[in-house]
Order: structure tokens, then sequence, then C-alpha cells
């Protein structure tokens, strides 16, 4: 016989369907059974106590605990399920965390030391966003965190700089330098000799013969091809160009062909800054069936991790990916607008309004040329289109004397507010610090010098956002996604509205418990257990 009975005084809180019933032989203490919709909502807030849905009297309800002489029968049950159980147990221990919770990186220091140290201490991994920072900047923020945290855990981002290698070369030296066991490797279009010679150098034997890995890789994907390289053991001809420079020893080339390039691949799918724009629900299981299919050919041991990474602003976007098989997840937009992100107060303040339409695609400034785009912020900013319309006189003209003197004179006064021989003058001073070989590449090419002009303003209009320029507000470049429109919309009406008020590691654990949460939900509502939606729903409360 279909039956539909109510728990809770409120009857519309929550009912059980009694052809769902599973026979779990156990019973729970009339005493102890809690049928007013306050105490159930506390009962299944206490992640750390299992629930059990049980009758008393003529109502239905919820005790945290079973009972040897009970009197009524446990007719559903939800587990116990803090926010440290939910992922992946070898991706927390190879890594040193209590939690499967990534702080992704945040190029020009957004990601900055204080955001590393305050999720590191807590037991999250972050990454500091070393992409953009010149080797001397990033060697002080390095050390600064390895004061604060000596033992870890932290990374550092690697992004690939196709256009600046010189920086990405100076970057690896440094982590060698400095013992960085971990780094986040970003915008990889495929492997280059940097990334394999950090990959490689930290490699040895253990004394059962077993391969040791020095050198931790977390590398962001948003294209199976990219993934399939990071997923196998270093190309031999980047293998025989390191061992002719005495870059590695002859053991490490051999321990290398044991291991694949990376030891986690994040699933990187719609997020600020450099992607895809790839539907979260799409690339995950697409990268970690790409990922079965490699460890069956090699059978690594230990079996290669895949993270998800973008998209994720709220509980609910938490537990699918868990769901979907994620063994950790990565956050980025919503950290941007924590107290700790490197970010000035008046950017914070904008993020913390962004909807999820809020964002736009803009060239980006360190693969200008190749016409490479990122994801952001346009609300509040003119950036995006500013930015589109150098990369259309860059498409359009060889050179910058080859543009029309009306469209120069417009682009000085609007975007530059500069000359642009005054422009160039202090480009050539910036490059010949950072790096001196593009420079001379410019010199020659009228082209280039063209595209490293408009990267001037591309390159500094992130900064004014850092920064809080005065009077650059409408240029400010804020890198986004649609993840913080979600998050936002989430903590509407909640403490966590006002951006003063949100930390990382309050975040962090937000969405955790709230997935954690919502995972018992689900445990229940299979078992015929139906809840209100005050119930049903996890929420952030001070």
């Amino acid at each position: 016989m279909h039956c539909k009975e109510q728990i809770g005084t409120d009857m519309s809180n929550l009912s059980f369907n009694n052809n769902n019933a599973i026979d779990w032989a156990w019973q729970v203490d009339n005493n102890t059974i809690k049928t007013d919709s306050g105490a159930i909502k506390t009962a299944l807030m206490d992640l750390t106590a299992p629930v059990y849905l049980a009758k008393k009297g003529n109502e239905l309800g919820l005790a945290n605990a079973t009972s040897t002489s009970g009197a009524s029968d446990v007719l559903a049950f939800a587990q116990k399920l803090n926010p440290e159980d939910l992922g992946d147990d070898a991706y927390k221990k190879q890594h040193g965390v209590k939690y499967a919770y990534h702080g992704g990186a945040m190029a020009n220091g957004i990601a900055s030391v204080e955001l590393v140290v305050a999720l590191g201490k807590a037991g999250f991994l972050c990454s500091f966003g070393a992409a953009g920072l010149v080797p001397d900047a990033v060697e002080d923020a390095i050390r600064r965190i390895q004061a604060e945290l000596p033992n870890g855990p932290y990374a550092v981002n690697l992004i690939h700089a196709p256009a600046e290698e010189a920086l990405e070369r100076g970057a690896v030296e440094r982590f060698i330098k400095l013992g960085v066991k971990t780094v986040e490797a970003s915008a990889y279009l495929g492997l280059t000799e940097h990334i394999v010679w950090y990959r490689l150098a930290g490699l040895s034997k253990n004394a059962d013969g077993t391969v040791n890995i020095g050198h931790k890789v977390i590398a962001k994907v948003s294209r199976t091809e990219v993934g399939r390289r990071f997923m196998e053991p270093a190309p031999q001809k980047f293998i025989d160009k390191l061992l002719a420079q005495g870059k590695i020893t002859p053991e490490q080339a051999e321990l290398s062909k044991l291991v694949p390039m990376a030891d986690d691949i994040t699933a990187e799918a719609d997020s600020g800054g450099h992607t895809d724009n790839r539907p979260f629900l799409t690339l995950l299981p697409t990268i970690i069936a790409l990922r079965d299919e490699v460890q069956a050919q090699y059978n690594f041991s230990p079996v290669l991790r895949v993270g998800a990474g973008g998209g994720i602003g709220t509980p609910e976007a938490t537990l699918a990916a868990f769901n979907m098989g994620a063994a950790y997840i990565v956050l980025g937009s919503v950290n941007q607008a924590c107290v700790e992100a490197g970010a000035s107060e008046y950017t914070r303040k904008l993020l913390a309004s962004v909807e999820m339409a809020d964002v736009t695609m803009a060239p980006a400034a360190d693969m200008f040329e190749m016409g490479v785009k990122l994801q952001v912020v346009k609300r509040g900013s003119m950036f995006a289109m500013r930015a589109k319309k150098l990369y259309d006189l860059y498409i359009t003209y060889d050179s910058i004397e080859a543009i029309p003197n009306d469209e120069r004179v417009k682009i000085e006064k609007q975007i530059f507010r500069a000359n642009l021989d005054d422009v160039w003058a202090g480009t050539e001073d910036f490059f010949q610090e950072r790096d001196p070989e593009m420079l001379a590449r410019a010199k020659s090419s009228p082209k280039r010098k063209m595209a490293l002009i408009f990267r001037w303003y591309l390159g500094l209009s992130s900064r004014w956002s850092n920064t809080g320029e005065k009077g650059r507000e409408m240029d400010y470049q804020i890198w986004a996604g649609p993840s913080l429109g979600a998050f936002n919309s989430w903590v509407k009406g909640s403490y966590l509205e006002n951006y003063s008020r949100r930390g990382a590691v309050d975040v962090a654990l937000h969405m955790l418990k709230g997935a954690a949460y919502l995972q018992r939900i689900n445990q229940l509502k299979l078992q015929g257990v139906s809840l209100s939606t005050e119930l049903a729903s996890y929420k952030t409360s001070d």
C-alpha cells in the first residue's frame, strides 16, 4: 500500500514514502527523536553524526544515534559525512592536506601570499599566482610563503609563456633553487623543455626501487590533446636535450619513463582568465575517460588523479564534481573576491556584485599575437571592448605607422592616455629587464613592436585592478568566470554577501560543508524521504 507520512510539527517539512523503505534492523530511543523543524535542521547540520529517520507516536523525526534498547524502528538513514571525507584520499595524502580543495592560481599575485598562507594553515592547498611576475618578485613571494608554511602545503603557478620563454625558464630556475615541491601548470598548449626539466629534476629512486617524485605537477587542461601529454611520460626529445645540457642525470632520464608528467590533472571548464569555455558536465567525464585509457596503457602507480575546476561556485556544483568522479575541486574566481586576494578593494567590491552574465571574452596579454582570449568581467569596465579594438588594429595593420592618424589619435586619447611614442619608450625599459630577447626581436619587426605597445595596455590593466589605480577604473582587467555570479546569487541575503566578510577559508569550508550536507539529503531522498525546501537546502549562517 502506498503511504506517505509527514515528519515534523510543520507537516510540510518532511515526508516519507513507505514503498521505498529499507529494513535496517536498527532502532532508536523515542526520547532522542526530534520532530520540530528547527531540531531536524540541527540534526541534519551535524555532519559528524549519522541521522536516522524514525516514528515517534504519530509523527516522524530524526535521531543522531541508534539504541540497543530503542523502541522505534529506523526507516531511513544517512551516514556521517565531514568536509574532509570528500574527494580522493591519495590526493590529500600526497599533498599533505586535510581537504580535497585547491585554491587555483590567479596571475599577478591575485592568488597572493596571504591567500596561500591562510588556506595552507587551514589544511588546503593553494597556488601562488606567479604568472606575469618577474622572477625576483616570484622568489620573494616564495620565501615569504616558505617562512609561514615551512612544511607546506603550497604550490606555485607555472604558466606557459610562448611569447616570453625567458620568464618560464627563469621561473623553473627559481623553483628548483628554492625547493618548490609543487607547481600548478596552466595555459599550456603542449609540453615545453622547462616544465619537463622541473618534473624530471625531482625524480629519485627509493630504497625499494620505486620512483620518488620530488617535484609534483598539477596540470590544468581543457583539451584532450594537452591532457594526454601530461598523462604520459616525458617525450624523449626533451629528455635528450636536458641530458645534453647536464640539467638532469642519466638515472632521472630512466626514471622519467616510469611516471607521467603530472600527478594531478585539473579539468578546467568555463573559468576566469585563460579558458576554452568548456561545459563542466562534458569536460570532466571526458578527461577522466582519457586518464583511464592512458592508465590502462602505462599502469602507473600511483594512479594519476583528475580534479575539476571552472564553474564551481556553489555547494551544489561542488557536490556534482565529486559525484562525477573528481578527486578534488579547484576554485579561483570566488577566491578573488575574498579579503586575502591580491586585488584592490574597489575590485573586490565590484566582484561581489557580478552576476553570471556579467563576463565576456577579451584578448589575452601574454598570447596576444596568437589571438588567445581570456574571460573577464564586463560590468563596470570597458577593458574588453578596448582590448578588442587594439586586437582588430593589430590584425588589420602591419605597424603602428600604418594606422590611420585619426585612429591613432583616438586610441591615444581614449585607451592609452599617452602618445604611442612615449608608450614605446616605457615598453622598451620594461622588456629590457623582463625579456631582452623579445625586445630585440620587436626592434627588427614593426608588427611585433606594435604587439608590444598594445600589450602595454593589456598588461597594465590587470595591475591597475590589483592596485586600485585611481582614474583607470573603466580600464580594469578583472578575470572571472560565471561561477562567481553563481556564488554571489547563493550567498545573497547572508553575511557573505558583504565582500569585506569573505574569508577564503570560511568560503572553502562552506563549499565542502554544503556539499556534504546535500549528499546526506540525497541519501535520504533515495530512501523515499521528501524534505521541505528549507531542510533540503544548505545556506550560510554567521
